[in-house]
This record gives C-alpha cells, structure tokens and sequence, in this order.
C-alpha cells in the first residue's frame, strides 16, 4: 500500500511534533527497524482491515503511535489503495479551502442568531424564553 505523498507528509510532521514534545517517544520513533512507509503501509492496512470508509485524524495518527510502539509490527505488506486526505500538509496555510468552509457556517450563525431576553425580576429564565435557540 503506497499513501500519497501528501498523507505522508502529514502522518511524518505529526510524528515528529509528538517525538519533540513527548520524550519517551522519541525513543520509539528513533527505532532503526521502524521507517515511515512501513508506517504507512500498517496505518492502510488497519484501515482495510476495519472496512470504514471515513476516520477522525486522531484516529489515523494513534495509528501511526502504536506502530512505532509496538516491537512486533512489522514486515506489513504494501498493496495499491487510494488515499484522500482532508487537508493540507502545510500547517500555517491560512487561505486553506478547509478552512474558509469551516468559517463561512460559523458567521452565517452568528448573524441568525439574535437572542433578546426579556428583562423580568423574580422570575426564574427558562431556555424557552430565547427563541431560536
């Protein structure tokens, strides 16, 4: 299984920010009988395995941690698979598609939202006094 570059890239500068901030990993990604495209090849082959479509980044990049982890992975066998990665390698791109889809919901809620509370003394506030919540 040979992931795409971009995948890749992003599986190798999370590992490395984890091995820098997390010591006793680093020893775990140093290991001489681990390298990053049998990584890769373990991370697909789970994925196969599961037979899910879809996974949350952390669920990718645990993946990646057990590997290096784990003494008695090895040898995984590389097969063709398609992988699609949901953002950018580049972690300071800030006009990244992604990101602009993200914003774009966010200022529309803001600006449905209108929440006026009546002002009553004594009495308790009910979540039903706030329309549109």
């Amino acid at each position: 299984m040979k992931g795409t570059e971009n995948f890749k890239s992003i599986i190798a500068n999370h590992l490395q920010s984890v091995a820098d901030r997390d010591p006793l990993f680093a020893k775990s990604y140093s290991k001489e009988s681990k390298n990053i495209d049998e990584c890769i090849n373990y991370i697909l082959s789970e994925v196969q395995k599961s037979k899910c479509n879809g996974f949350a980044d952390d669920e990718i990049f645990n993946m990646a941690i057990h590997y290096y982890d784990e003494d008695d992975i090895k040898n995984i066998k590389a097969t063709t698979v398609r992988v699609v990665v949901n953002h950018s390698s580049e972690t300071n791109q800030s006009n990244s598609v992604v990101e602009k889809q993200k914003e774009v919901p966010v200022r529309k809620l803001k600006q449905q939202v209108k929440i006026q509370p009546e002002v009553n003394i004594g009495k308790q506030v009910s979540l039903f006094d706030f329309p549109g919540v």
